[in-house]
């Protein structure tokens, strides 16, 4: 975004009045225990079925992309033992080149990827939306992160101080702390629906005739976290500590409370990556986010009628459910699911993303979709953004950022459009 170099002062004044606020364990947030497993990415070959690629998440391991007959992944020593017992050959490879030896400042990315934006800067460009487009934006502090940042929703709609009785559409980003390209994602939305609401006919449509929220940030914890040694750590969860364990962190897109651990799609160890937590919503992220969406129930109806959870990578649109390979299950029915398969393809045309089920990919439990659907009748979808494979993996350049992140607008507009009623996309009325 534009501003961003403009708003590096205040960037820094922010991270520092943050770095103040943090309550919980100093040194729980940014150094690992000893004993902490040690994550690292592989390759497993000959990989070809959800089945397969189910039984390998069911190990732990996280499964990263889908390429070429087999896997990426990100493993402990353990979870590669456990794969190679199921008879597939794992290599490891060698995706994350640090930065050289002075080349980055603490919680900041490296030179080379400054035009990602890290928690401070990321606060700095939203405060600039604000003062820039006050009757179009407001921001609601709606909790606070294991280690006591805040997490915010942002709404959008011409009226921004009135709660009309519009359609409310909802937009993540950043569960998973190394998938900062979300962030980017975040933000190049509220410039859209505030840049441009004077002069983009379609934008100021939307924004004129929908409630539109966004939370930039749902894990600012694991982000910083992530590039605060100038070398990434491919970290995926939150910073929280768990009871009886040296191990940190709990996946927070495993941690929704539907089906919670029900189905082999998630880890009950605490040295996984998809580590579920200790019960469900367990991890304070999760449950701000999920007592936030429970606010926009209003007279008995939700509010919030589709939604986009960002992540990379793969690129790929999928759908409800994830926690079991049927296309029909208890509260989805077939128009259901043919209203989110056809809004999927519809959106995927646009972004030559993939569209298919949750569970296409692997099997995956408590996860957001599967909640937002399964218990708040919410149409919703998981974007996972550029690259299909290769291009740096969880790391892309950041001269990519503007090129991927405008790829997905047409996409987004589809989906407010679709929003006052998503069956009309197979013909049905609301």
């Amino acid at each position: 975004m534009n501003r961003k170099r403009l708003s590096v002062v205040a960037g820094a004044l922010i991270a520092f009045a943050t770095t103040l606020s943090v309550s919980a364990p100093p040194a729980t947030g940014d150094q690992p225990a000893p004993d902490v497993p040690t994550f690292a990415e592989y390759r497993v070959e000959n990989v070809k079925t959800a089945e397969q690629r189910s039984a390998i998440a069911r190990t732990g391991a996280s499964v990263d992309a889908v390429e070429h007959g087999g896997l990426n992944i990100t493993a402990t020593p353990a979870e590669v033992a456990r794969i190679r017992a199921l008879g597939y050959q794992v290599e490891r490879q060698e995706l994350l080149a640090p930065p050289s030896a002075g080349d980055v400042t603490p919680l900041d990315f490296p030179s080379a990827d400054a035009r990602y934006h890290n928690y401070a800067e990321m606060t700095a460009e939203i405060n600039q939306a604000l003062v820039d487009h006050p009757t179009l934006i407001s921001r609601r502090v709606i909790g606070r992160s294991f280690q006591n940042r805040e997490i915010v929703a942002l709404k959008i709609s011409d009226n921004v101080a009135v709660d009309e009785a519009e359609p409310e559409v909802l937009f993540t980003a950043h569960q998973h702390a190394r998938e900062h390209l979300t962030v980017e994602m975040a933000l190049y939305l509220i410039s859209q629906f505030t840049d441009s609401y004077a002069t983009d006919a379609q934008i100021r449509t939307m924004v004129d005739n929908r409630e539109i929220w966004i939370v930039p940030d749902v894990n600012p914890d694991g982000g910083e976290y992530d590039i605060a040694t100038g070398s990434y750590r491919s970290w995926r969860k939150n910073r929280q500590t768990n009871s009886g364990s040296s191990n940190v962190g709990t996946d927070l897109n495993r941690n929704w409370n539907y089906n919670w651990g029900c189905c082999g799609g998630s880890s009950g160890s605490t040295s996984s990556s998809t580590f579920r937590g200790s019960a469900a919503e367990s991890a304070p992220e999760v449950r701000v986010v999920a007592d936030f969406v429970r606010t926009r129930v209003v007279g008995g109806v939700q509010q919030i009628k589709t939604h986009i959870d960002f992540h990379t990578y793969g690129e790929l649109i999928l759908w409800p459910y994830g926690f079991t390979f049927n296309d029909l299950a208890p509260g989805l029915t077939q128009a259901q699911r043919d209203t989110h398969a056809r809004l999927g393809q519809m959106m995927a045309a646009t972004n030559n993303y993939t569209p298919q089920q949750s569970s296409d990919l692997y099997i995956t439990d408590g996860t957001i979709g599967d909640w937002l659907w399964g218990v708040q009748r919410v149409y919703t979808y998981t974007f996972e953004m550029y690259p299909r494979s290769g291009g740096g993996g969880f790391y892309p350049p950041d001269e990519v950022i503007s090129r991927e992140v405008s790829r997905n607008r047409a996409a987004v507009l589809l989906l407010l459009d679709f929003s006052d009623c998503p069956p009309r996309v197979i013909g049905l009325t609301c």
